[in-house]
């Protein structure tokens, strides 16, 4: 059953592994970034802006799949280390309803009070037609959204990372095809930038239903056994991914204020252009997280202290190495990459191009920090996983807006995120250190060597 998840890893075999989940995820955070490219060229910064004003709401849903999917990864892969499959299956079955279920009132309100909520996220008059015919539609989509987010993680633990692989990347085509349809020949603005990515998700929503229906499956839908105190639990260990999905609706309302307050809607669409590239080169580490927790969950429930030291020991020098190429790659190329939104010469460019340079440093650690957090969910220690992320998306963050940019005006803004994941770091180290031994991956006599 669990093939996949019982061979033993090198270095290589490691990064094979994990290749699918990275670009999967790497292609839906490219729905969103094209859409953005496709909107700032073709519709314009007001356009870009509204949709920046409306991401926290969508925050929310993601965190609500990416909760649900995290947390009951890290239970249901335990199970299958421990051979008990029908319980895996079980709790596999009533989590995914848990997740399109909650997923969905959390849709319906936000539909029914969605004008107050566009104005309550600081949209002006000019911005709140594109904010709304953006928002409205991802709230319809909603389930769709949350069952693609939730396969591409349980298609991992199913031993079938190539199957969301190819699933992801038809759909990035397929949203690359419409954005250009909807966008420039039917010029339907924010509206049809919207319909494209989530007409782009049901391909590998579908996908996903029609594989985990299949009862020969390594995981399948059965009859679950509603258990409120597993759902809780998931919940529990997936806060993490919650908290920094919620903690990115808070900031991104911040950081939208902050740059109202400094440069107006150009601001706005300066940090938006920039929060589009973090996504970008954040999921190839998210990508990562999620491709290796399911063995360490696994391992972990098999207690095979051998397989848990490499895997942290490989996943730690992966993101070290990945961590170098991104930041100087992202420097390197970071005319380009802006250019994508905005022509040379603009106010936007120059204003983006500038914060960028201050902004970048904070890809040096960042990865770090997610597959920290991630590794902890994966052992379910949730509360030292929502720590660490509500410190580095959360707290850290609202510091740093209120302080630094008292002193320094707009560059303590773009200072804000590395300020942030830098001192994360630190914490990070402290918990690595702390629960080498609880969770097997440290030497028994000496300390890991992260290197």
């Amino acid at each position: 059953m669990s093939k996949s998840l019982e061979s033993k890893i090198n270095l290589i075999s490691l990064i094979k592994y994990t290749l699918p989940t990275v670009i999967m995820m790497v292609f839906f955070s490219l729905s969103t970034i094209i859409d953005g490219v496709f909107v700032s060229r073709y519709v314009g910064s007001n356009a870009l802006s509204a949709t920046n004003i409306v991401y926290p709401v969508i925050n929310i849903l993601i965190g609500i799949s990416i909760m649900f999917a995290t947390g009951g990864n890290a239970i249901v892969a335990k199970y299958m280390g421990e051979g008990k499959d029908q319980e895996a299956k079980e709790t596999f079955t009533l989590i995914t309803l848990s997740a399109i279920v909650t997923g969905l009132i959390v849709a319906v309100l936000s539909i029914i009070f969605i004008k107050d909520i566009i104005y309550a996220l600081g949209a002006t008059d000019s911005l709140y037609k594109n904010s709304f015919d953006y928002l409205i539609v991802f709230l319809v989509f909603a389930p769709v959204m949350i069952a693609k987010l939730f396969f591409d993680y349980f298609l991992v633990t199913a031993g079938v990372p190539k199957l969301g692989l190819i699933s992801s990347v038809s759909g990035g085509i397929i949203n690359i095809i419409l954005d250009y349809i909807f966008i420039v020949e039917f010029k339907m603005g924010a509206l049809g930038a919207a319909l494209a990515t989530c007409i782009s998700y049901a391909l590998p929503a579908v996908v996903g239903i029609v594989y985990f229906s299949r009862k020969s499956n390594v995981l399948c839908f059965v009859k679950p056994k509603f258990n409120m105190k597993l759902i809780l639990d998931s919940c529990m260990n997936g806060s993490s991914e919650m908290v920094t999905q919620m903690s990115g609706a808070v900031t991104t309302f911040l950081y939208n204020a902050a740059m109202l307050k400094f440069l107006g809607e150009d601001g706005v669409a300066s940090i938006t252009i920039i929060l589009y590239v973090q996504f970008l080169l954040n999921s190839a580490y998210i990508g990562f997280t999620s491709g290796v927790s399911p063995r360490i969950s696994y391992n972990y429930g098999s207690k095979d202290e051998e397989q848990i030291r490499k895997l942290v020991k490989y996943s730690f020098t992966i993101i070290s190495a990945f961590a170098i190429f991104i930041f100087v790659s992202s420097r390197y190329f970071s005319d380009i990459i802006i250019s994508m939104f905005s022509p040379k010469g603009t106010s936007l460019y120059d204003i983006t191009l500038n914060g960028f340079m201050i902004f970048s440093f904070n890809f040096l650690v960042v990865g770090m920090n997610i597959f920290t957090s991630g590794m902890f969910t994966a052992f379910s220690n949730g509360k030292i996983s929502a720590t660490l992320s509500i410190l580095r998306t959360f707290i850290l963050f609202t510091i740093g807006i209120i302080i630094l940019p008292q002193y320094l005006g707009v560059e303590g803004v773009w200072l804000v995120v590395p300020f942030a994941e830098f001192t994360t770091l630190i914490v990070s180290m402290i918990f690595i250190n702390k629960y080498k031994h609880t969770y097997m991956y440290g030497k028994k006599d000496t300390d890991l060597n992260l290197a």
